[in-house]
């Protein structure tokens, strides 16, 4: 097996083309509801516009092996930036070899960078594989709280 060497590059909009087919295969995998043009015009608003967060290619090896994107907020509970890990990706191939959580400690580090202050996720409660990746990447349900969320 070869060892991981995970790399984040921050997608431009050069970086449209590569990501479509990843994205459509997370919202496959995930069960998201959305048509090509809307990735298309989420990607592209993202991609454009640095204030609302950012999205890397995850490279292991040289090799494609998927995406994260983060997306910006702020918080008064946690004094400053937030931001949410609002889609995490790695291709099947690429999985079960510890990338996730090489990617998980990179965007931790260019979290800081960009002067966030907390990170969030989102993961289905029946993804065991998942939440124990996360709980062991320092990320911790708030049992307390439930997240809820009103379409506009």
């Amino acid at each position: 097996m070869t060892k991981v060497r995970a790399e984040l590059q921050l997608a431009t909009a050069a970086a449209l083309q590569p990501l479509l087919p990843l994205v459509a295969a997370y919202h496959a995998f995930e069960g998201v509801g959305s048509s090509a043009e809307q990735r298309e015009a989420a990607l592209r608003t993202l991609l454009s516009d640095p204030a609302l967060g950012a999205i890397w290619l995850i490279v292991n090896n040289g090799e494609p092996a998927g995406y994260i994107a983060l997306c910006t907020g702020f918080s008064i509970e946690f004094g400053g930036r937030d931001a949410f890990i609002d889609e995490f990706f790695i291709l099947p191939a690429q999985r079960g070899r510890g990338l996730g959580t090489e990617v998980l400690a990179l965007i931790k580090t260019e979290a800081k960078r960009l002067g966030i202050r907390a990170l969030h996720l989102e993961v289905a409660r029946d993804n065991r594989r998942a939440r124990a990746l996360y709980a062991r990447c320092g990320f911790n349900a708030r049992e307390r709280y439930v997240l809820m969320t009103a379409r506009l």
